[in-house]
């Protein structure tokens, strides 16, 4: 007895050392191997942290350009926009190196980059059932994002985009016009009462608001709360995206150490996960028009246990919390960011911020914009998509092979993760030209097809089937929260403001934006 326990012991042991083996060093060293038999290189990485170290020491070479002051001045427009490798040096050490192809690991996670535009146009044909989301967006940002339809491929995803993308056609979304209008007076008006108090010209850290305007947005136009109700599910996740933004993905085992970080990311995500099931709960017991919440709340109730999809009560939770999460995220700090970036954009070139207003001027007079103006404003649309293709919020597009994917005569094998880098494409100067990394919205005058040299090249809101479900929400948004701000106020940019964008998790003004604003 004793003989056959020792037995058991050993071979669940060694058990345990095969599986290390595999994860660390076989796995990884099988997938690298294919793609080098077919010409695809990177740098060597550790059996243990992947090229996490090269990153991380590239990074501290690589250190940011000196904090830029700006006048205001329309002439003084030294503003660098040319920030994509100075956020990500290593992409373009190793694109010099290995090519617009090559691998790379983090931690255990295996990387295809891809700023190959002819790979990408492929890529972007492929299927969710080819091409999914990697793994590594639901374990280790599992806090954040979970199994919602962000990071969920397959069957699931598609049930998730099934529920929760009719609710963002573009007629819903006019439908919330008058509803943006009132959320972002609110905001409005706190700035005019800032103004009186503090004189005719005052200095505003718009960014906060931005973001506390936008999760008052999506919260009311999605979820039927005002962002009183709201704000600390807000909060919370934004603390907890700033934890995880520090962590690099694919550390074998760190996402379970009792530290300091991973105490916190655990406590925020069962703060938020709670309050957003009492959301949920008080959902339940009231009846309610049929907005966001309610479709997912159907949605889940209406997956049934023999689809594979749902099998139990905890996992009902799990789907109706992950989604929540996810369109709390997407719904608010995309579109915050996004608005910050342009009207710091908008206050260093004045001439576009004059046009913009002209045209806001014209089409809506003094009024409010509703839906059927908003087409109308063909400048402002302008300003917004040179915006995204400067400052877009995702830094990479991913994706892993769920099978053997055939890209360019290149065979990917399964289990491979794709990058696309969105910013290295979408400033990149052979297929927007020498001012690939200036401000210039005229780029844009007739539509992304004729922007840029490859429409592929344009990638601000995902791409393929992926693409997001929510950017019809998001240009509305922008429109009306930048009209209404254009019609108010003058603003250029503040001597406080530094430029220093920042990746975390999204890529974001690191020290945020300052304005100076008068009424108009």
């Amino acid at each position: 007895m004793e003989v056959s326990t020792i037995q058991v012991v050993l071979v669940a042991v060694l058990g345990v050392l095969m599986h290390v083996l595999n994860v660390l060093v076989l796995r990884p060293r099988s997938l690298r191997a294919k793609l080098q038999r077919q010409g695809i290189h990177g740098p060597s990485p550790h059996f243990y942290f992947g090229n996490i170290p090269q990153i991380k020491a590239l990074l501290l070479q690589v250190k940011s350009a000196p904090t830029t002051h700006v006048k205001n001045r329309e002439e003084d427009v030294s503003l660098s926009h040319a920030w994509p490798f100075t956020l990500f040096p290593h992409i373009q050490k190793w694109i010099q190196q290995y090519g617009p192809t090559y691998t790379f690991s983090s931690g255990t996670i295996q990387w295809l980059m891809v700023a190959d535009i002819d790979m990408v146009k492929e890529i972007i044909m492929y299927t969710s059932l080819n091409l999914g989301k990697p793994n590594y967006l639901s374990k280790d940002l599992g806090p954040l994002f979970g199994q919602g339809i962000l990071t969920s491929s397959g069957q699931i995803w598609a049930h998730q985009r099934k529920i929760i993308a009719p609710e963002l056609y573009l007629d819903k979304v006019k439908s919330m016009v008058n509803l943006i209008v009132e959320s972002t007076n609110i905001t409005l008006r706190s700035w005019e009462t800032r103004l009186e108090s503090e004189g005719i010209v005052s200095e505003i850290k718009i960014d906060e608001d931005l973001r506390s305007l936008s999760a008052d947005i999506i919260a009311r136009a999605c979820f039927g709360s005002n962002y009183i109700e709201g704000k600390e599910i807000f909060s919370k996740l934004r603390d907890l995206q700033k934890l995880l933004s520090k962590i690099f993905a694919g550390i074998p085992g760190y996402r379970y150490l009792p530290n300091k970080s991973n105490r916190q990311i655990w406590r925020l995500e069962k703060e938020i996960n709670s309050k957003i099931l009492k959301l949920i709960k008080q959902r339940q017991e009231e009846t309610h028009e049929q907005d966001l919440l309610q479709m997912i709340l159907a949605g889940a109730k209406n997956c049934e246990a023999s689809d594979g999809l749902l099998s139990d009560s905890k996992s009902h939770d799990r789907f109706m919390i992950d989604n929540c999460k996810n369109i709390f995220f997407a719904g608010h700090e995309t579109t915050a960011i996004t608005a910050s970036w342009c009207l710091m954009l908008l206050a260093l070139h004045q001439d576009w911020q004059d046009r913009a207003r002209a045209e806001v001027l014209e089409v809506c007079g003094n009024g409010a914009p509703d839906a059927s103006m908003l087409r109308s404003l063909k400048t402002l649309t302008m300003v917004i998509q040179e915006t995204l293709r400067l400052y877009p919020p995702a830094g990479f597009v991913v994706r892993k092979a769920l099978e053997d994917v055939n890209l360019k005569g290149i065979v990917i094998p399964k289990g491979m993760n794709i990058q696309i880098p969105v910013p290295v494409l979408q400033q990149d100067p052979q297929f927007w030209g020498p001012d690939a990394h200036k401000f210039n919205p005229e780029r844009f005058a007739n539509g992304v097809l004729g922007a840029g040299k490859f429409p592929q090249a344009y990638i601000p809101f995902g791409a393929g089937s992926r693409v997001c479900v929510g950017q019809h929400l998001a240009m509305t948004e922008l429109k009306v929260i930048l009209s209404l701000i254009l019609s108010k106020f003058r603003f250029s940019l503040s001597p406080s403001y530094n430029h220093s964008p920042a990746f975390h998790l999204v890529i974001e003004p690191g020290q945020g934006v300052f304005l100076k604003m008068t009424r108009i």
